[in-house]
């Protein structure tokens, strides 16, 4: 099982958030590039980062930063947040992103999550992002009424790389992930599943590790940069 840290960015600098609220953002580093070079020298094999902003404004706004990490990290990185086209997608993937996540357009839009899929294999993730069981859009400031189950089997066929799930309360609030939940997703699709929100210490992670659904990894931030779960660590626990 892969673990994901996490890089989220507002205005330039690498934060973390309490239950997706932009006003609660507490700065980690005003210096993403070098703190994804840390994550990298620690042995992380993936970085995923978020450009919150972005997220909102429904355009990439923290473009510096993404690119300053691309050139300094040579491992594959993942990118969702205000990716609502395909010439944003194709202008990311030529960057070098190794995968961008389609959030809000997954619901929005299906049809161009499709299109992106097989216009470029392998290189297309679809974010879910849900409260009480509900997707979420928009920066999570959006409530549907789509199930996520529902929204996942929906692209089963569609040469989705990966699905990004993130159970919102649990995001930022260091109280442990919703592992019944990602496990039930899991189990539900044929689709590799990366489970995010409220990863907090080595047990949560192992935990998800052994939740008995084959797991391709887990997205962890607040916990890594308060030294709740130590990276090196967790590294060796998630690769036994």
């Amino acid at each position: 099982m892969i673990l994901y840290p996490a890089i989220d960015l507002k205005d330039g600098q690498a934060v973390r958030l309490v239950h997706g609220d932009m006003n609660k953002a507490t700065v980690f580093n005003d210096n993403p590039a070098a703190q994804a070079k840390a994550f990298v020298d620690a042995g992380c094999e993936w970085l995923h980062l978020v450009d919150l902003n972005g997220a909102f404004a429904g355009t990439p706004v923290n473009a510096a930063p993404v690119e300053a990490i691309l050139k300094a990290c040579p491992v594959p990185t993942q990118l969702g947040g205000g990716i609502r086209d395909l010439a944003t997608i194709e202008g990311w993937l030529d960057k070098g992103l190794a995968r961008v996540i389609l959030g809000t357009v997954a619901v929005e839009n299906p049809d161009l999550v499709r299109a992106a899929a097989k216009a470029f294999p392998d290189q297309v993730a679809v974010g879910i992002d849900a409260r009480n069981g509900f997707v979420a859009t928009k920066g999570w400031a959006e409530e549907t009424d789509v199930q996520v189950t529902d929204l996942a089997k929906s692209f089963e066929d569609a040469g989705v790389a990966a699905i990004i799930y993130t159970d919102i309360l649990r995001d930022g609030a260091m109280g442990g992930p919703n592992i019944q939940s990602t496990a039930d997703l899991a189990r539900a699709v044929t689709i590799p599943v990366i489970a995010s929100g409220g990863v907090s210490s080595l047990k949560d992670l192992i935990a998800l590790r052994d939740c008995g659904a084959d797991l391709n990894g887990a997205i962890s931030g607040r916990a890594l940069y308060d030294g709740a779960i130590e990276l090196e660590e967790a590294l060796a626990a998630l690769k036994a």
